[in-house]
């Protein structure tokens, strides 16, 4: 049920709350809120402690396991070479995971109750309060939970020696995503290139967030004709943004 000229409470638990937007929902989601406080998700202290994550907790995780997974394939028989270029490969398949799923999931469109919260919850919260850093990276277990189906499809799709060092490519990219967006947030960037990127990826917060879905890198954005038009053979030139 959706209640008509719902107006959210920011002083409340917000998950609640979202889904009674309605079609209003995908207006106000994407009028951030910029502040380091992150909001009161739930009401439980337990939920609330599950939706926040410090952002050195990805690679403490889940470096080890990338560490295991190449090893595996290497002593499978592997050569080096080899486990190389399947680290390789799974990379490139993450970057192209990544902006599939940012295009596709995080931005889909909704007005239902449980469609909206659901939404929220998975990337809406961070479009609104894009500086809350607890709730920047994505929390372990449910990168766990996500990580039983995508490797029984790496298994299903490669051999037994090679699927191991594929899934710790692809796994390595997920790091590497995780931790360039926390910095693209509230990193300080002084080299040339970090600093466009933080530009690139702060344009498709303030000015074009459907636009931009790329964030370790613009190369699918401008494959599949999603790179901001202002940024179009000049990657990036923008405005002025909270560097």
């Amino acid at each position: 049920m959706v209640a008509q000229n719902f107006e959210v409470d920011l002083n409340k638990p917000l998950v609640c709350q979202v889904g009674y937007l309605g079609e209003a929902y995908e207006e106000w989601v994407h009028q951030p809120i910029i502040s380091k406080e992150g909001p009161r998700f739930f009401k439980s202290d337990f939920m609330e402690f599950l939706t926040r994550t410090v952002w050195w907790a990805v690679p403490a995780i889940w470096l080890p396991v990338v560490c295991y997974s190449i090893s595996v394939s290497a002593r499978k028989g592997l050569a080096p070479s080899h486990v190389a270029l399947l680290v390789i490969l799974g990379l490139c398949i993450w970057t192209l995971a990544e902006y599939t799923l940012h295009r596709f999931l995080f931005h889909i469109k909704t007005s239902s109750y449980w469609g909206n919260t659901l939404h929220y919850l998975v990337h809406g919260c961070h479009h609104k309060h894009p500086m809350d850093g607890l709730r920047l990276v994505f929390p372990p277990a449910a990168t766990a939970i996500l990580l039983v189906p995508f490797w029984n499809l790496i298994k299903l799709l490669s051999t037994p020696s090679t699927a191991p060092a594929l899934l710790g490519g692809c796994l390595l990219g997920y790091v590497i995503y995780d931790c360039t967006h926390y910095y693209l947030h509230h990193g300080q960037p002084k080299s040339h290139a970090p600093k466009n990127l933080k530009k690139y990826h702060l344009n498709h917060h303030f000015r074009m967030q459907n636009k931009g879905f790329g964030i370790t890198s613009p190369l699918w954005d401008r494959i599949f004709g999603t790179l901001p038009p202002s940024l179009i053979g000049h990657f990036p030139v923008v405005g002025h943004f909270p560097l």
